[in-house]
């Protein structure tokens, strides 16, 4: 058997496979009124080709808990009930190709309100449809970008409970994983790192202090997530700065902190706190950073980064360096790229849907 289609369980949930596809923004949902925020065909037709390509877990993207808290207008939202209805089609739908369905809830903080990244994706003033960012210190993201207000205690607890909120809504339309979004420079990924994060209160400082909102939001949704169903948490494993940044030993803190209030697995990706870093990309880079995790911590954890071929990807799941691989780009490029593994790997291509089974 390959070690990329051995079912994988996490509390009650078993994932048929180790191949699964990373949260991805489309930047298509609705932008402005009742319908702001809410799924369309785009997202039917899109989450549901990679679910018949034989994802073992579909993650949806980056889910806004407030509408403040969207990357873009056109970013996916979970603040009402609206949109709650029309998630729980993608989830359904996911379900019924043998995918596990996952939904990502995130709050962008000082990098919201930006325009949709093939129209620049510049930052937005009112009268293009932006609002206000907010961010743990008032500090800007990038040379153009505005000063971000900082958040107070209260308003930070009132986005505490919007996460709550957000993943009952997500358990109601029927998704079997919640992950929390804390990388890539967003709100919680934010408050983690001293680069972006210079308060002076309880939720700033020490690492204690930065990791605080992000166990409370943890713990917030971990108290209304089923306990028979798994959480995630996905995690910039460093802002890839020479100093004052977040880095990898901060992560496996983390990642101890993490599995200790409930969480189930560590989605490992890296930077997106800091422009124009310097980042060594190539293939599998940032599968040390789950291995150190895994290593030190026993949390699972599922990796994302240039994975492209099946035997890479066997190799790193194989090898124990981490419990699943997550496919970005490629699954955008090849939304089969599952079956194609199971083909070359020599593994039962279980879940073809049978409509195309006479072409296997």
């Amino acid at each position: 058997m390959s070690a990329l289609f051995d079912p994988l369980t996490l509390r009650s949930v078993t994932f048929p496979n180790r191949a699964w596809m990373a949260p991805m923004c489309q930047y298509s949902a609705d932008s402005a009124g009742a319908a702001a925020g809410a799924v369309n065909d785009w997202h039917l037709a899109h989450y549901g080709a990679r679910a018949a390509g034989g994802a073992g877990l579909v993650l949806v993207e980056a889910t806004a808990v407030t509408p403040e808290g969207r990357i873009s207008p056109y970013d996916l939202g979970l603040w009402n009930e609206a949109q709650a209805e029309g998630l729980a089609r993608v989830a359904a739908f996911a379900r019924r190709q043998g995918a596990v369905a996952g939904i990502q809830l995130a709050h962008a903080g000082r990098k919201a309100s930006t325009g949709r990244p093939w129209e620049g994706g510049g930052p937005l003033d009112a009268a293009a449809g932006g609002w206000p960012p907010v961010a743990p210190s008032p500090l800007a993201f990038d040379a153009g970008h505005p000063v971000p207000e900082e958040l107070s205690e209260d308003a930070i607890a009132e986005i505490t409970a919007a996460f709550a909120a957000a993943a009952r809504r997500a358990l109601a339309a029927g998704f079997q994983v919640a992950e929390v979004h804390g990388a890539h420079g967003y709100l919680l990924g934010e408050f983690l790192s001293p680069h972006s994060n210079r308060r002076t209160d309880g939720y700033g400082g020490d690492f204690a202090g930065r990791s605080r909102f992000a166990l409370e939001v943890v713990d917030a949704v971990r108290a209304v997530w089923p306990e028979e169903l798994p959480l995630f948490f996905r995690v910039s494993a460093t802002d890839w700065l020479p100093s004052d940044g977040w880095t990898p030993e901060d992560t496996v803190r983390l990642a101890a902190d993490l599995k200790a209030h409930g969480v189930d697995l560590l989605d490992v990706s890296s930077g997106g706190n800091a422009p124009r870093v310097t980042i060594p990309v190539g293939p599998g880079y940032q599968v040390p950073f789950a291995a150190r995790v895994r290593g030190e911590t026993g949390l699972p954890t599922a990796v994302a980064g240039l994975i492209t071929e099946p035997g890479q990807a066997e190799k790193i799941v194989a090898g124990g360096e981490s419990d699943a691989v997550l496919l970005g780009r490629q699954l955008l490029r090849e939304p089969y790229w599952p079956q194609r593994a199971a083909r070359e790997l020599g593994a039962p291509r279980a879940g073809v849907p049978p409509q195309y089974q006479r072409a296997s």
